[in-house]
């Protein structure tokens, strides 16, 4: 996969678990596909941007597989499609996992404190998953694009990651393909 800088203003899904995924570009356009983070530094730089404050033990390996396994239930949630089970697992035992090592510090409210960078956004994720939200989660129709983003929008219509961008490709493609039948038709 390759690799491509990532920019602040790309934070555009309203969720750090969704956000997490969108760190491929091109998600489902294997010709483009690109890791926008990698390596330590560049998570801890991602998480600080993300608002998840400076966690330690950032590890890319489980973030990677955080993302992927995502990726894929979100995939299947959003095309109404049946979870896959073997993602399904390796999710909920990474979330177990979170609950397992947090630290629940002596005073109220009470709240977890996650050992690390992937387990903040295990659990962050099962927030979104099991809140009211989950039936809010869209994903871009940009194609290739592939990215997720909460539907904040009052009729739950909202079709790409941003208006600015896949859905300026859109609209310029319909406004060329309608240019063009004006052309080729018998009056034009």
């Amino acid at each position: 996969m390759a690799q491509l800088a990532f920019s602040e203003t790309e934070f555009l899904a309203g969720h750090p678990a969704l956000d997490l995924v969108n760190t491929v570009a091109w998600r489902t356009d294997e010709t483009r596909r690109a890791d926008r983070v990698s390596g330590p530094e560049e998570w801890r730089a991602w998480a600080a941007r993300a608002g998840l404050g400076a966690l330690v033990g950032s590890d890319p390996d489980g973030l990677i597989r955080l993302r992927a396994v995502l990726g894929e239930i979100l995939d299947a949630h959003t095309e109404r499609a049946p979870l896959p089970s073997a993602a399904w697992e390796v999710f909920r035992r990474m979330v177990l996992s979170a609950h397992r090592y947090a630290h629940v510090p002596a005073e109220l409210p009470l709240r977890r404190e996650p050992a690390g960078l992937t387990d903040a956004l295990a659990l962050r994720a099962e927030e979104l998953l099991s809140g009211p939200s989950v039936d809010r989660i869209g994903r871009c129709e940009g194609p290739g694009c592939g990215w997720f983003f909460l539907d904040r929008t009052r009729g739950g219509n909202r079709r790409w990651c941003s208006s600015a961008d896949c859905g300026n490709r859109d609209r310029a493609r319909r406004h060329y393909a309608k240019g063009r039948g004006r052309a080729h038709s018998p009056s034009g």
